[in-house]
């Protein structure tokens, strides 16, 4: 693809794979792409039921596609362009991968009104650990803490 700088081209072709993959029967209709310097560097699209895999979102498979293909874990200088408000994964992956900016079309409440309702897990992170519906139950923390230490102490670890 040509390189362009207007955002309407990028948002068109996560829509497009949104569509395209939904109507094939991969996954949801869900489709990104990551730009860097006016190019699309990834695409993804929802793979959760045909990858029988619950982290395959578009947003996730078009990050992991973009990390391998600059051989980095992380992509300052991209945007990424999503068909629809990333879920609370999503967004963390986004934040965790360093985009820039996230460009997105419908919003949480258009994916609510087709059940896909992420608004109890927003709701559930924010809630302390003990009033969580899922039991967090911490386990050998001492054992643990060894490794961290040990994290701490190696001279030639790759801070993220």
């Amino acid at each position: 693809m040509m390189p362009t700088a207007d955002p309407t081209t990028f948002m068109r072709r996560a829509i497009e794979l949104s569509r395209l993959h939904m109507e094939a029967g991969a996954g949801g209709p869900f489709g990104a792409v990551v730009v860097k310097d006016g190019r699309i560097l990834a695409e993804g699209w929802n793979r959760v039921t045909s990858g029988h895999d619950p982290t395959a979102h578009a947003e996730v498979v078009a990050i992991r596609e973009a990390c391998v293909r600059l051989g980095t874990f992380e992509l300052k200088g991209c945007e990424i362009f999503t068909s629809c408000e990333p879920c609370p994964m999503c967004l963390a992956a986004i934040y965790w991968a360093r985009l820039d900016r996230i460009w997105y079309a419908n919003g949480q409440a258009d994916a609510a009104a087709i059940q896909f309702d992420d608004a109890w897990l927003y709701r559930e992170v924010a809630l302390p650990l003990a009033d969580r519906s899922l039991p967090l139950v911490q386990l050998l923390r001492d054992e643990a803490l060894t490794v961290f230490q040990a994290w701490e102490a190696k001279v030639d670890k790759v801070r993220y």
